[in-house]
């Protein structure tokens, strides 16, 4: 294998990374034509835009707009608190929700009861870090998590750690941007009571091997948390095969709305936690001086929910189980190679993270030679084509890999060959007028 480093140019694909580039050009003339773009409303009326952000938010298909929209024209009520049709439909609604991602999780209707919606994974994790991390840690304590997180998974700790008096370790990639399992033992130890980590990397790319770092925290005694934000819409969950005992998720980057959160924990564990925020709904009765707390998932659903985006989740779940993660893994598979290939024959493009295609799941991070990554998005723009471009809520990661700021291409199965021609076109245009060639 040829050398492999975090910034590579184009002599940096790997011979592998050729290879099964050539093996999924087989199917790269099927990116020309696209079944998914019509299903998605704005994709479908702006057929100039190549939309290349989906790891910030994906966008939605008519299905999730329409559901979110039935659910106002037809059952709008608050959920959980009334006794009358509209009410008890919106509850049954959230209800039926609820057990969908029960199940779209590897998990049965009868944990739909551990399912807990709330804004995003950003919240969801913040749940995790003050209500179990804030239980459970102390002075001496330590939390493990890996130098890729996105702040979402890395602040929560560092505050949790702050007021207990615990220590925040790092895990860091190797020259190819993988962990490996000598750093994952290396750091995760007897005092390690919470091991936390990004399925998916939001700037690299990369799956993290999240069974073996959760097989590894349990021969400690420490629970394993998964920020599953990038998987979710790229690969397919079983949280029970996984072994992790938090699962947390974000809706807008899995073709549902924005606004809507879910977290996944072990029962036992819920329940055993204190709520993360409280009101109404949580509670099970109260006194002038004191409250008992309802049992999950109402004890972290404090106040009136989101009930026409849960319904819309629902709508997305069942849309994106339609496609099927072995079309949305091959097109994206097809996607990622084609578009790793062409940017690596641009001699005046980094791109950052594994040289291998196989080892990026939507996300290609990349660097113009001398030229800014705002510049870059900003002109990209002129021509119609959506990057992504700074520190991507990750700067220890950035920091670790020398670099300030990146440029992010992320994609999803609704783009085709075209939205590759437009960035590779707009990357040139770039170019040209820093250069004048």
């Amino acid at each position: 294998m040829t050398e492999q480093r975090i910034l590579h140019g184009a002599d940096m694909l790997t011979e592998r990374g050729r290879a099964e580039w050539d093996a999924a050009g087989v199917q790269v003339s099927a990116l020309v034509d696209n079944p998914y773009k019509k299903d998605f409303p704005l994709l479908a009326t702006k057929p100039s835009l190549a939309f290349l952000d989906s790891a910030a938010t994906a966008q939605r298909p008519a299905v999730v707009l329409d559901a979110q929209r039935n659910f106002y024209e037809s059952m709008n009520a608050n959920a959980l608190r009334g006794l009358y049709k509209l009410s008890v439909e919106a509850t049954e609604a959230i209800n039926a929700s609820r057990a969908h991602v029960a199940r779209f999780l590897g998990l049965t209707d009868a944990d739909a009861r551990d399912i807990i919606f709330c804004r995003n994974a950003s919240e969801a994790l913040n749940i995790v870090a003050s209500s179990y991390g804030g239980s459970v840690l102390a002075a001496g304590d330590e939390v493990c998590i890996t130098i890729m997180e996105h702040h979402s998974n890395l602040i929560p700790w560092q505050q949790v750690c702050e007021r207990a008096g615990a220590k925040l370790v790092y895990m860091y990639v190797g020259e190819d941007g993988v962990l490996t399992e000598e750093e994952m033992r290396a750091k995760i130890g007897p005092k390690t009571k919470v091991v936390s980590a990004a399925h998916v990397s939001n700037v690299l790319g990369v799956e993290n091997d999240i069974k073996l770092l959760a097989s590894i925290a349990h021969e400690f005694g420490a629970v394993m948390v998964v920020d599953g934000a990038q998987s979710v819409p790229h690969l397919q969950v079983n949280v029970r095969d996984l072994d992790v005992d938090f699962f947390a998720f974000s809706a807008h980057k899995a073709f549902g709305p924005l606004g809507i959160g879910v977290l996944w924990g072990r029962h036992e564990l819920l329940e055993a936690m204190p709520p993360f925020l409280t009101g109404g709904e949580m509670i099970d009765s109260v006194t002038e001086q004191a409250a008992v707390w309802a049992p999950t998932p109402e004890k972290f659903e404090a106040g009136t929910q989101d009930a026409a985006g849960i319904f819309a989740l629902d709508a997305a779940l069942t849309y994106m189980e339609g496609v099927g993660y072995e079309a949305i893994q091959m097109r994206e598979s097809a996607l990622v190679h084609t578009c790793m290939h062409r940017l690596a024959d641009l001699d005046f493009v980094r791109i950052i993270g594994p040289a291998d295609p196989a080892l990026h799941h939507g996300v290609i991070s990349f660097n113009v030679c001398g030229i800014h990554p705002h510049d870059v998005s900003s002109i990209l723009d002129m021509d119609n084509v959506a990057i992504r471009a700074g520190h991507h809520c990750a700067q220890p990661l950035l920091a670790h890999l020398g670099i300030e700021s990146c440029c992010r291409a992320s994609l999803a199965f609704y783009n085709d060959s075209a939205d590759i021609d437009k960035l590779i076109s707009g990357l040139q245009h770039v170019w040209s007028m820093f250069h004048g060639d």
